[in-house]
This record gives structure tokens, C-alpha cells and sequence, in this order.
């Protein structure tokens, strides 16, 4: 996790993000969730080669990170902080609070090729 570059005085706080700098990548897809099911779970999958910034811009949520060896969960609950997801990292979101919207920034645009959509399969792959 990150702290994204947070500018503010007495009218509020802003965070402007730029691909290269405050993200170590140049952005070619932005997109968002939000108007989540309660108990909805989102992600179960990896990318290929595709990274991603994740920021939780309203409300909370969990995401649990797992590299095929290593599995941990953050809760992200603030726009000043970025979570930086590699590429073969496999992610699992749940625990939506009311409201949330979660903003992600990666750096190619969508490709179906580039997903693993299977644990096991990502295990292997991951492990070899």
C-alpha cells in the first residue's frame, strides 16, 4: 500500500495521480465499482501481465492478496492510500461497506487473454 499525493487547505483534500509518477505505470484503463450486492464477493482471479492501482475512493473494503505462496487481506478505507496489484497476484474483494466505490487504474486496457480465472490453474502457474 501507498500513500497516494494528497494536496488540501480549509476548501478540502485532493489527490491527483499521474502514470509514471505518483503510479509506477502509464494508465490505459480506468475504471470503477460501486452500487455493490451486500455480501457480494468481486475479483477471484489474476492477471497475466496486467497491473493494477486500487483505490477504495468512498467507504471500505477487503482485498485478499494472494503470489501462490504467500495469502493476506488489507482493508482499504481511504482515498489517500493506493494498493499497488502486480501482475500474477491473485485477488479476492468482499466485505463492501454501504457506498463504497472502488476505483482501479491499470496499465493496458481489458483483455480476457490476460485473466486466470481458475485457483488451481493460477496455483500452478504461479508455483512453477
Amino acid at each position: 500500500m501507498h500513500q497516494n499525493p494528497v494536496r488540501g487547505d480549509e476548501r478540502g483534500k485532493l489527490v491527483a495521480l499521474e502514470g509514471g509518477t505518483s503510479v509506477p505505470f502509464d494508465i490505459a484503463r480506468i475504471y470503477y465499482l460501486f452500487d455493490n450486492v451486500p455480501n457480494t464477493e468481486r475479483g477471484f482471479h489474476a492477471h497475466r501481465a496486467l497491473q493494477q492501482w486500487v483505490i477504495c475512493v468512498a467507504g471500505s473494503c477487503k482485498i485478499t492478496l494472494d503470489d501462490g505462496t504467500t495469502r493476506g487481506s488489507v482493508m482499504l478505507n481511504s482515498a489517500e492510500i493506493g494498493l499497488h496489484i502486480r501482475p500474477m497476484i491473485w485477488r479476492e474483494i468482499n466485505d463492501f461497506s454501504p457506498g463504497t466505490v472502488l476505483l482501479v487504474l491499470a496499465d493496458a486496457v481489458y483483455d480476457e487473454a490476460d485473466y486466470i480465472r481458475d485457483h488451481a490453474e493460477f496455483l500452478k502457474i504461479a508455483c512453477a
